[in-house]
């Protein structure tokens, strides 16, 4: 059992809102059982922080190889259907600049209703943040580290070329047993700690500072 003084994410120095943010999760779906518990541990902490589950976006690919090349597209993605979806001061009507000034009286007071008859309020905004989830597990060939090695090197390429934090989360466990204990799910009289929940928080304190780093807020 891990020693809880030492290892895990401790709280932050301030809580996060993560209420205005957008997150993707990036999952494969090898080794699904584990995968299942840390998605779902992980919307479960990000809705915890506020992030609306509607601005939660969870995509699938096969395997961890192609986690990279699945995150990088959707990132992009995101950031065109931004673009194509904001409204346009210039080419509008009055009426359309009318609703643009006072669209942003949507937001609900606690105990209030929103006041907008919009069925949905999912962002289209781009993405704060992304969480990349795998699961890999040593087997008799090279196989593993060559993945693991690919993987975790296209994860860190994605978030310094995008600019958009991009959370590890990729565990790359010797047994089975390991994983699953880091998926809460030990079956050896330690369930383990469920570690979709960490990445959740990175992702919703990264996405609140990077956007005062992007601001100049230092």
């Amino acid at each position: 059992m891990s020693d809880a003084t030492i290892k895990g994410l401790p709280p932050p120095p301030v809580k996060y809102d993560g209420s205005n943010q957008r997150i993707l999760i990036v999952h494969a779906r090898w080794n699904d059982t584990i995968i299942q518990a840390l998605v779902s541990g992980c919307v479960a902490k990000l809705k915890e922080q506020g992030v609306k589950e509607e601005n939660i976006v969870i995509k699938t690919v096969p395997g961890s190889y192609e986690l990279p090349f699945a995150t990088q597209r959707l990132i992009a993605g995101s950031q065109t259907q931004s673009s194509v979806n904001a409204p346009s001061l210039l080419g509008g009507s009055t009426s359309n600049l009318v609703n643009l000034l006072t669209s942003d009286d949507t937001t609900a007071q606690p105990g209030q209703s929103p006041s907008t008859s919009t069925s949905s309020t999912a962002s289209t905004g781009p993405f704060s943040a992304a969480i990349s989830i795998g699961c890999l597990i040593k087997g008799s060939t090279m196989h593993f580290e060559y993945i693991c090695d690919a993987v975790t090197n296209g994860l860190m390429r994605v978030q310094l070329d995008t600019g958009v934090p991009v959370i590890f989360g990729v565990l790359t466990a010797l047994t089975d047993d390991q994983a699953l204990e880091r998926a809460g799910l030990g079956r050896k009289g330690n369930k383990g700690h469920n570690h979709g929940e960490d990445w959740a928080l990175a992702a919703v304190e990264l996405a609140a500072q990077s956007a005062e780093w992007s601001k100049g807020n230092i």
